[in-house]
């Protein structure tokens, strides 16, 4: 299965047998099979017939739409899974504190194990920057040694965002001088880099999303994110770990220039990618993005057996207290 992106003004797209059609001032100018299609994103004036969005819908092909400089997206959803006790239990695990906290540490444990991987794996690969990485890993060990101390979910955030203050310091001096990243930041991003991770980290989210409403699960329900109004709090939770495969990537494309500083712009106190660059970004997302949904989907199956057990999924997430590793993600 793969990704088609969209992204380009003044398109019409229409469905016409088992085939997208695209048209440009009326003229036909190409079409798709809708076959091998799993996801559908759109970003830019283009426009969709209804018979084309039913047939999205019926064979369960995902559309995020990309609005605005910042890619904020909007997902139009297929219908759900059928099973509906899957998200009775959801809800009900979710008011669980045990439950969510055993579930919040594996998360967090997680999420710095795959980090340290990360920057272990560029020590061994940079002399130039193993001073640096040794100090950042070091941290990032000792967050991980400290998670099942943490009692409260609150105080587990504050020692996932120790560990990434850490981990961004390591990751900052693997990266060229040129591209001026110093630390995280967004809303909006000020730099190339934090431009690229926070499309990269959009695009996660959505597949997030869209793989647990598929799954059966409520997205907006999360067990170490709490509620939030307008926020898909689960699919928060199941990105956390997955983030650093984000990194790696976002690594690759600058080192080997097929992201450039000059692909972006500075505007409204903002730094964003143009339309060159992101033609070339999509083009080298989507090897990743199935790769990530795969994970999601094992995420998935792991959430799925949790909650089938209810009662002993407490105790199955509660173990990780002392082993974060028992956790599934």
């Amino acid at each position: 299965m793969t990704s088609l992106y969209v992204d380009r003004r003044g398109v019409t797209l229409k469905a016409d047998g088992e085939a997208l059609v695209f048209y440009e001032n009326g003229e036909r100018v190409g079409t798709v099979p809708l076959m091998p299609l799993s996801r559908v994103f759109l970003r830019g004036d283009v426009t969709l017939s209804s018979s084309l969005l039913g047939k999205l819908g019926e064979r369960g092909i995902g559309v995020v739409v990309l609005s605005g400089r910042k890619a904020e997206p909007t997902l139009l959803l297929g219908r759900p899974h059928n099973d509906a006790a899957r998200r009775v239990a959801q809800y009900r695990l979710s008011q669980d504190a045990a439950f969510c906290l055993g579930f919040a540490r594996g998360i967090v444990a997680a999420k710095l194990r795959s980090q340290a991987t990360f920057l272990t794996e560029r020590r061994d690969e940079e002399p130039r920057s193993r001073y640096l990485l040794t100090h950042s890993l070091r941290r990032i060990e000792n967050a991980i040694a400290a998670v099942g101390q943490h009692m409260s979910v609150g105080s587990l955030r504050g020692l996932e965002g120790a560990g990434a203050a850490a981990y961004f310091e390591g990751f900052g001096d693997l990266l060229p001088e040129r591209l001026k990243f110093s630390t995280r930041n967004r809303r909006p991003p000020k730099d190339p880099v934090n431009a690229a991770l926070s499309l990269g980290y959009t695009l996660l989210h959505a597949e997030a999303v869209l793989a647990l409403y598929s799954g059966g699960f409520d997205p907006f329900i999360g067990f170490y994110h709490s509620l939030d109004f307008g926020r898909e709090s689960l699919a928060c939770d199941v990105v956390e770990p997955l983030r650093v495969e984000v990194d790696r990537h976002m690594l690759h494309l600058f080192r080997s220039e097929k992201l450039r500083a000059g692909d972006f712009s500075i505007l409204d106190g903002g730094c964003w990618l143009g339309k060159a660059g992101r033609a070339r970004f999509y083009a080298e997302w989507e090897p990743l993005a199935e790769r990530l949904r795969k994970k999601l989907s094992e995420a998935g199956s792991d959430l799925t057996a949790a909650l089938a057990q209810t009662g002993a999924a407490a105790t199955t997430f509660g173990a990780a207290t002392a082993a974060p590793d028992a956790v599934p993600f």
